[in-house]
């Protein structure tokens, strides 16, 4: 049975004829060299931060980009190496070495496979704007600071990025090292303004071109990629450190995690664009995991997918994975075709572009938005910014949702309210008099009874009740969890205690079963205080009321108290 069962959701996972239905095979080759000519120097310079070289990031490009598009769950995402990843690989690398990096790409790929088979991605519905917003704000500035040592045309130690950043100014010497800053700013302003003039026209790699050319022919002596390999290298199984793999454990799930919630939200961000498409969360999570697995094998960083490069693919006029796969394809050509001259690009240059991308990804109209908006979603911003700069990325993810459901909750909890209203109908107002007089209160609990809204009114209406029958209506409770129900329990034996009679109507059917387990029921002086309707809670407490042996005091006193009781 469970063996049927694992079979059913493979297939789920697996593509299928449909597929590529409905492609277009001229938009997708124009899209995909598109997207190529984008992706190249990303590619590079990605490779090149990690720490692993420009060739594993062409690899990861050509790899992991073919098996997501294949496998994954849209048809129009492109995946390769990102920004996000790199800033998670750097630590890594300094700890771990090239072979750590690899492994733990293998293990973020089984990590995957098995969200995927679990059902896990659909959870990325969860996940806050303001956390999102916030967290690519603060992935943009560390890549940023990650380029400020080439920017400057300076060597500065490894460590903590914003160290590392002021360091480099440190030593930064503005007389005499001027050539690498001057023409890193030009590259940042030439694709930023042609991002803006003519958005989608890929510039960053004619631009970059255009400077190795300079710099060979002008003799400007800065320093360049170097080595690149000419083609894709036969796969190998990095050596695999068994006494110590527990210490790449976290560090492989800090990269699942970031290449799940990446992936899951470009891809949201490709359906917003690409009206009529929606893509299957697990199926992406199962390309990704795949992509995740080879990449390594052939000496690639972890992957996930580029919101940036899928954007200009949508824009291209995409319509199937075809597009994807042309992207690879072109990269893998430019390099066995190229490689002399790829290895003569400037790395100052490389800097530049990836300077420009950390600037596109922050939305800066967005970030206004959300800053302007509420108050918790401007402190989940900020938080969640300041997290990623200044922690690792799957911590700022975390904070981030811990602050927004804080204020998430606050909110809701201010929706609960009491109200001490016998009844809802006007024409019920003779009746309501009536039930004054005979020292019968009700009270209508509107909205969740959780633990962040049940203490309050609920401990205020056990200190301050003085009738003889409370009537507590629940038909409008919308939630109630253990801490509402144990609030709810110690007000029924406090009201008993001091001799008013407590009942109970209109509980809803989802809720027995937590109130008689936290003893609400065991409160009550009856059992059968438990009523269906408020006309039956009604009709008992007036007999109940009736019985209560009390000193008889004048009607008109009897009105006044029980008015202030509702006041």
């Amino acid at each position: 049975m469970a063996s049927s069962v694992a079979v059913r959701r493979l297939r789920a996972l697996l593509p299928t004829r449909a597929d590529w239905r409905g492609s277009r095979w001229g938009r997708d080759l124009s899209a995909g060299i598109t997207v190529a000519l984008v992706a190249l120097p990303l590619a590079l310079g990605f490779g090149e931060t990690a720490g692993l070289g420009a060739g594993a990031g062409v690899v990861t490009a050509v790899v992991a980009g073919s098996l997501a598009a294949i496998f994954g769950g849209s048809r129009v995402q492109v995946s390769g190496p990102t920004g996000a990843m790199t800033v998670v690989l750097v630590p890594i690398f300094s700890a771990h070495g090239r072979d750590g990096v690899l492994v733990v790409g293998l293990l973020a790929g089984v990590l995957l496979l098995v969200l995927a088979f679990t059902g896990a991605g659909r959870v990325v519905r969860y996940v806050p704007t303001p956390v999102v917003e916030g967290f690519t704000a603060g992935i943009a500035v560390i890549i940023a600071l990650q380029q400020v040592p080439l920017v400057l045309g300076v060597h500065a130690s490894a460590g903590k990025v914003l160290a590392v950043a002021v360091r480099a100014a440190g030593t930064w010497q503005p007389g005499t090292q001027w050539v690498a800053p001057t023409i890193s700013a030009a590259t940042v302003v030439t694709i930023l303004l042609a991002a803006r003039l003519r958005p989608g026209l890929p510039v960053a790699l004619p631009v970059v071109i255009v400077l190795a050319l300079a710099n060979d022919r002008l003799g400007w002596g800065l320093s360049v990629l170097g080595a690149v390999p000419s083609g894709i290298p036969a796969p190998r199984l990095p050596a695999i450190p068994w006494g110590g793999l527990e210490s790449l454990l976290l560090p492989a799930v800090a990269v699942a995690a970031l290449a799940a919630l990446e992936s899951l939200l470009s891809a949201s961000v490709a359906d917003a664009m690409n009206v009529g498409r929606r893509h299957d969360p697990d199926r992406e999570l199962f390309g990704q995991g795949l992509a995740n697995l080879a990449a390594p094998l052939f000496g690639g960083i972890p992957a996930t997918a580029a919101l940036a490069r899928t954007a200009v693919n949508v824009r291209a006029g995409a319509t199937s994975r075809l597009a994807a796969l042309v992207h690879a394809v072109v990269i893998l050509g430019v390099v066995v075709l190229a490689a002399s001259w790829v290895r003569e690009i400037p790395l100052v240059a490389l800097a530049g572009v990836l300077v420009a991308t950390a600037v596109q990804m922050v939305r800066f109209s967005a970030l206004s938005a959300l800053l302007r908006s509420t108050r918790g979603d401007a402190a989940t911003l900020v938080v969640t910014a300041m997290a990623t700069i200044a922690l690792d990325l799957v911590q700022a993810v975390l904070i981030g949702l811990v602050v927004a459901g804080f204020f998430a909750l606050r909110a809701t909890a201010r929706t609960a309210v009491l109200s001490p209203t016998p009844l809802d109908e006007a024409e019920h107002v003779g009746e309501e008099q009536g039930l004054l007089d005979e020292h019968i209160v009700a009270y209508r609990l509107d909205g969740p009874l959780f633990f962040g809204a049940a203490h309050d009114f609920l401990l205020e209406l056990a200190e301050a009740s003085r009738a003889r029958v409370v009537i507590l209506r629940m038909s409008h409770v919308t939630t109630i969890d253990a801490t509402g129900a144990h609030v709810l329990a110690d007000t029924i034996r406090r009201l008993e205690r001091r001799g008013v009679t407590v009942l109970l109507s209109g509980v809803q059917p989802q809720h027995r079963q937590v109130l008689e387990q936290l003893g609400a029921y065991a409160g009550l002086a009856h059992e059968r205080h438990v009523f269906a309707s408020t006309p039956e809670a009604i009709s008992h407490a007036r007999v109940h009321a009736a019985r209560v042996g009390q000193r008889a005091t004048p009607k008109s006193d009897r009105t006044d108290h029980a008015r202030g009781e509702l006041r």
